[in-house]
C-alpha cells in the first residue's frame, strides 16, 4: 500500500478562512445582542436640555457642603450625610435606588430611616458591583443627587 500524502489545497484554505470569519462574526453578534439586552437605560432623556441647568444645580448642591459616605453589612446599607462641620444632616426626603452596575434586573428602592447619625435600610446585598443612585432634598428644597459605587466581595464592603 502506498502512502498517499494529503495536500493542502485552495479548498482547504477557503474552509479555514470562512470558518475563522464565521467564528469571529458569530461572537461579535452574540456580544452585541447581549450588550443591548442588558443595557439598563439612559441616564437622561435629552442630554442637551440636562446640560443647560447642570452648572446651576451643581453650584446649589456644592453650597450645601454635604459629604456622603456609605457602608454595608449583614442585612443593612447605611448612608451617612454630614455637613461641612461633620455634623449629621437630616434631609427633607431621601430616595435611593440600589442596583447592579451592569443591569437593572435586581434594582431595589429600600426605605431608609434616620437613626440620628445616618440613614439605614434593611437590605441584603450579595457580592458584586452595586451602585446607589441617591436623591435627597435639603430642608430648604435644594436637590442633591449622587451616584455611589459600592463594590462588595462577600456581601460586605
Amino acid at each position: 500500500m502506498a502512502d498517499k500524502k494529503r495536500e493542502f489545497t485552495g479548498k482547504h484554505a477557503l474552509m479555514v478562512f470562512v470558518g475563522a470569519f464565521a467564528i469571529i462574526v458569530s461572537v461579535n453578534i452574540a456580544m452585541a445582542v447581549n450588550a443591548v439586552r442588558t443595557f439598563p437605560g439612559l441616564e437622561v432623556k435629552n442630554s442637551y436640555v440636562a446640560s443647560q441647568s447642570f452648572n446651576v444645580r451643581k453650584a446649589a448642591q456644592e453650597a450645601l457642603g454635604w459629604q456622603v459616605e456609605t457602608d454595608t453589612g449583614k442585612g443593612f446599607v447605611r448612608i451617612r450625610i454630614t455637613d461641612h462641620l461633620g455634623v449629621p444632616v437630616q434631609v427633607g426626603s431621601l430616595e435611593a435606588i440600589i442596583g447592579m452596575a451592569t443591569h437593572s434586573r435586581e434594582d431595589i428602592t429600600p426605605e431608609f430611616n434616620f437613626d440620628g447619625r445616618a440613614y439605614v435600610a434593611n437590605v441584603d446585598l450579595g457580592p458584586g458591583n452595586w451602585d446607589i443612585h441617591m436623591t435627597a432634598t435639603a430642608k430648604d428644597g435644594t436637590l442633591y443627587t449622587k451616584r455611589i459605587s459600592l463594590p462588595l466581595r462577600d456581601g460586605t464592603s
